[in-house]
């Protein structure tokens, strides 16, 4: 089961080899990973190239003007190929090795359509202590109407799902993917299952 990665970069010079680094880790193999970069001025390009032997032609790159982080996603996701498909912020990384195949293994139960894990936020000056804890076993689809969605980071979706609407909004600048996962989640009523495992680690700050 084939799992597509994106990542969207814009002058990541500092986090994108720790992103990287969490995906070649990963004990399930079987996945792509797409970087959209929106054409960065520092070094970012030259990172990610860094990486292309180590991925073994399992990393995609897209360098171009975008409309922002929305739009960088968007183009991700139309280009993957992956029967199972989510995004890794370029200043995240996996909190686990086996994080991929936690996520492959919900998805070999046909009736689930997507899925989502629990989240850590650390101190970019330390990565090894967690700040807050994002425990989203207790989510349910009514606690969207209160503004309460599972971790974006965390969530993981079928490719068929996405080719049947809209994706994000590039007219919410930050909200899009809560916009996304509530149509998906509370309006369509996806099929959805927690996984009760720690899957992503994302530094504090960004957008």
């Amino acid at each position: 089961m084939t799992i597509s990665i994106i990542t969207a970069t814009y002058n990541s010079a500092a986090t994108i080899a720790d992103t990287l680094n969490s995906v070649l880790q990963q004990t399930h193999q079987d996945f792509e990973i797409i970087v959209v970069d929106g054409v960065s001025s520092d070094n970012t390009l030259d990172i990610v190239r860094s990486f292309e032997t180590k991925m073994q032609g399992k990393l995609h790159i897209i360098s171009e003007p975008d409309k922002g982080l929305y739009d960088a996603m968007n183009k991700g996701l139309r280009r993957a190929t992956g029967e199972i498909v989510g995004i890794l912020n370029s200043d995240d990384f996996f909190s686990s090795i086996h994080s991929l195949a936690y996520i492959a293994q919900t998805f070999e139960n046909k009736d689930i359509e997507a899925c989502y894990g629990n989240l850590y936020f650390v101190h970019p000056n330390d990565l090894k202590t967690p700040v807050r804890y994002y425990n989203s076993g207790h989510f349910r689809r009514w606690m969207m109407r209160l503004g309460y969605a599972p971790p974006h980071p965390t969530f993981y979706c079928r490719k068929s799902i996405y080719q049947q609407q809209p994706l994000f909004d590039l007219d919410l600048k930050i909200a899009a993917d809560f916009e996304l996962m509530l149509r998906l989640i509370y309006v369509q009523r996806l099929s959805i299952l927690h996984i009760p495992h720690n899957l992503v680690t994302m530094r504090i700050g960004g957008i």
